[in-house]
């Protein structure tokens, strides 16, 4: 089993595929196992870096509460254990503001970002309802099994959700199979989201970045990616018409095709007009 040891924590990831390297940092609770709709197709075209985030998987899970620089610590940790100096990097939901933090760290290290359903933080972001947080978060006395059933209306449309029953069933089955991820460590993670800021910083990050959202998201709803749109210097953003927070479950052939032309030429991509774009999105049935 690959692991990286740090002084601070036991980092399990995966590596497949070969050519440019492409990393993919998953969102509060998720891992390698997030990234099945991904994996398959990346894998053809690049060296494609899979991790689990401390708290999650088969990384270890050191007493919290979590802060964003854990994470981007832990993350450049890993591309020096692989030897790696420059890559991609996609990074969604809590992954994506991971991923700002990490090339904030050190902008040297990534050709281009990738950041999905996410926020910059600070007072700007736009959070979810009340109704939507609380029971979100409220995993008391629930199974695996449960805790992924009440979440599938936060992560998926109601579209996909009436019409999509394969694409959703396929998920339920891989999330509810995932480790088990203890409230403690939930809760650490979700302290490093409460705490995030990445808003003032965001304006003097030049990096190629692509800014895409689910019109349908309910849990970062899309007015984030309007913001981060607006505070990063070259962004392009893209909105995936009807899409819920699970971009990468709903609609992976549409985010896939997405994310690997822009990485084709991420420079010409992020300078291109229009800079804001709206499609569909084709769903699993």
């Amino acid at each position: 089993m690959p692991l990286l040891n740090t002084p601070s924590v036991q980092l399990y990831y995966e590596v497949h595929g070969n050519g440019p390297n492409l990393l993919f940092v998953s969102g509060l609770g998720g891992g390698t196992w997030s990234w099945y709709g991904q994996i398959p197709y990346f894998r053809r075209h690049y060296r494609t870096i899979v991790f689990d985030n401390r708290g999650a998987g088969r990384s270890s899970m050191p007493p919290g509460p979590y802060a964003m620089k854990d994470f981007a610590h832990d993350t450049l940790a890993l591309l020096d254990h692989l030897g790696i100096d420059r890559c991609f990097m996609v990074g969604l939901s809590m992954g994506g503001m991971i991923a700002q933090e990490t090339a904030l760290a050190a902008p040297e290290r990534f050709e281009a970002l990738v950041l999905g359903c996410t926020h910059p933080g600070g007072p700007r972001k736009v959070s979810p309802s009340s109704q939507v947080l609380e029971r979100f978060t409220d995993n008391q006395g629930l199974s695996q099994e449960e805790i992924v059933t009440k979440n599938l209306p936060f992560f998926f449309s109601p579209e996909a959700l009436q019409h999509c029953q394969e694409a959703v069933e396929t998920y339920k089955a891989v999330q509810t199979q995932a480790p088990w991820q203890p409230q403690e460590a939930f809760s650490s993670q979700l302290a490093a989201i409460q705490h995030f800021d990445a808003s003032h910083r965001l304006p003097d990050l030049f990096i190629p970045t692509l800014v895409v959202t689910g019109t349908e998201d309910v849990l970062v709803p899309p007015a984030n990616a309007h913001l981060l749109s607006t505070l990063l210097p070259n962004a392009l953003l893209v909105e995936l018409e009807g899409a819920g927070h699970a971009i990468h479950a709903e609609c992976p052939a549409t985010l896939n095709a997405l994310i690997h032309g822009f990485l084709a030429d991420p420079v010409r991509e992020s300078r291109k007009s229009p800079r804001h774009r709206r499609i569909s999105c084709s769903r699993p049935q």
